[in-house]
């Protein structure tokens, strides 16, 4: 493991998702989680979130709509509130998610529109 990686990772995630949220995970896993919870810290978002080319905004929306198409609720939540906090608008996320109707089906797309109704709706980060 890269110490650099991971110690970029471990910003990056603190300022996306809650630093918080990230230190109360970190503290809660154990022998057989903490492995888990420092790859994500040093792949998922020291190499690749960290990474040039695309603005934070952009990942967000990107990862709201692979999240919707693996019916992955808990991280779509989570990822709704980082969304926001990136920069994206309500009528973005919402543009987002109806998007993924034509690749992933109404269902999928209803689906994940509802969850974001129900998060945003009581989001104290409303844009």
């Amino acid at each position: 493991m890269s110490k650099d990686l991971y110690e970029e990772g471990l910003r990056l995630r603190r300022e996306v998702v809650g630093k918080d949220k990230v230190d109360s995970w970190n503290e809660s896993a154990d022998e057989f989680t903490a492995p888990l919870e420092r790859l994500t810290t040093e792949v998922g978002w020291g190499a690749i979130w960290s990474r040039p080319g695309l603005e934070r905004k952009t990942r967000s929306l990107l990862t709201l709509v692979l999240l919707a198409a693996q019916h992955r609720d808990e991280e779509l939540e989570i990822h709704l509130h980082n969304a926001v906090r990136n920069g994206c608008t309500h009528e973005e996320i919402r543009e987002a998610l109806l998007h993924t109707m034509a690749y992933c089906g109404i269902p999928t797309a209803r689906h994940a529109a509802k969850l974001a109704s129900r998060v945003l709706g009581t989001s104290a980060e409303k844009r």
